[in-house]
């Protein structure tokens, strides 16, 4: 009796300590936070200083503003672009405004929707991204065409044309699409295919830009691995420039580079969120050094986190570059463009 009554009571001990283990488990569900809005549970003297990294070395800064900033008048700015006589095109809300070179507000083309991305051929024409579908604009702002919408998960980003072919960002597909200049669908850029060594574009926010060099390779961003990788119009990857770091040279964090355009050298600038930043490449993707730093926008150290593609969109500096060589930059903080020349020498 006694050796049965001590195997008993080890029992009891054994089920005890799994009914403490299991109650353990339930409360750590309970309290474990899976959104961070309960912060880290450190004290502030564990907190991250980001503001360090926002801190740029002034001899890094080549550039200088050139002017006031432009005021939009928008409440939501999204894209911008120039056209071959430096003419800047500015889309938000739901229409495109044209200001003059000399930066003097000009024609207001209204639209049926609200506009994702934009590019001006050399003829003048506007082509425009909406969520899920490209319209195009003559000259005057008349719609001349509207595409096959792509679906509701479509959510294009980016639009540039070469010729006769016009690419398309879709951050929603995550992928790249080129049409003909009727509109017919020719191919599809950047899809995974491991035999053509092609790992598919990672696009964690709508994100995603493109451009394309004049011999007519295709700049395509991948915001996830924080790179800028080199397609041709047949869709073979050629190479990509681009690190994830914290430093001036790299890209910090998510989603970076939000936007680049190519320079008229055929380098490239560059923005990115998070932390705020406008910086130069060379062709080959070396660092040459910074436009501007976060104290130069609206937007500040750190744009916000947004959750969902609508939040998303419009909360990112967009760039284009003149063929003078100045830098524009839309800042949605406060839908202003402002404009960025290179420093005189020994200033």
């Amino acid at each position: 009796m006694q050796r049965i009554a001590r195997r008993t009571g080890g029992g009891h001990i054994v089920v005890a300590l799994v009914i403490a283990a299991v109650a353990a488990v339930v409360v750590a569900i309970l309290l474990f936070d899976a959104t961070g809005k309960k912060g880290s549970g450190l004290s502030e003297a564990y907190a991250y200083d980001l503001s360090r990294l926002a801190r740029i070395d002034p001899n890094l800064v080549l550039y200088t503003p050139a002017g006031p900033a432009i005021h939009t008048g928008f409440s939501q700015s999204r894209a911008i672009a120039l056209d071959g006589t430096g003419r800047i095109y500015v889309a938000g809300d739901k229409a495109i405004r044209v200001f003059s070179s000399d930066r003097t507000p000009g024609t207001m083309m209204g639209l049926s929707g609200e506009p994702r991305c934009l590019a001006i051929s050399e003829e003048g024409t506007i082509y425009v991204g909406m969520k899920d579908h490209v319209e195009i604009l003559d000259a005057q702002g008349r719609t001349v065409a509207s595409w096959e919408p792509l679906g509701d998960e479509a959510v294009l980003t980016s639009i540039a044309r070469h010729g006769e072919a016009i690419f398309v960002a879709d951050a929603g597909h995550r992928i790249v699409l080129h049409y003909d200049a009727a509109g017919t669908l020719v191919s599809h850029i950047g899809e995974k295919d491991p035999d053509r060594n092609i790992p598919g574009f990672m696009v964690p926010s709508p994100h995603f830009d493109l451009a394309v060099s004049r011999d007519g390779m295709l700049r395509i961003a991948d915001p996830g691995r924080n790179r800028i990788d080199t397609f041709t119009s047949d869709g073979d990857l050629e190479f990509s420039w681009g690190e994830r770091s914290v430093g001036i040279e790299g890209f910090c964090g998510c989603c970076n580079p939000v936007s680049f355009a190519l320079l008229p050298d055929g380098g490239f600038v560059t923005a990115e969120k998070g932390l705020v930043r406008v910086k130069v490449y060379n062709s080959d993707g070396g660092f040459v050094g910074v436009v501007a730093g976060p104290d130069r926008f609206a937007g500040g150290k750190l744009m916000k986190v947004c959750e969902t593609p609508e939040e998303c969109q419009g909360t990112a500096l967009d760039v284009a570059a003149g063929t003078d060589g100045r830098i524009y930059v839309l800042d949605p903080a406060d839908s202003t463009v402002r404009v960025f020349r290179k420093k005189e020498a020994g200033r």
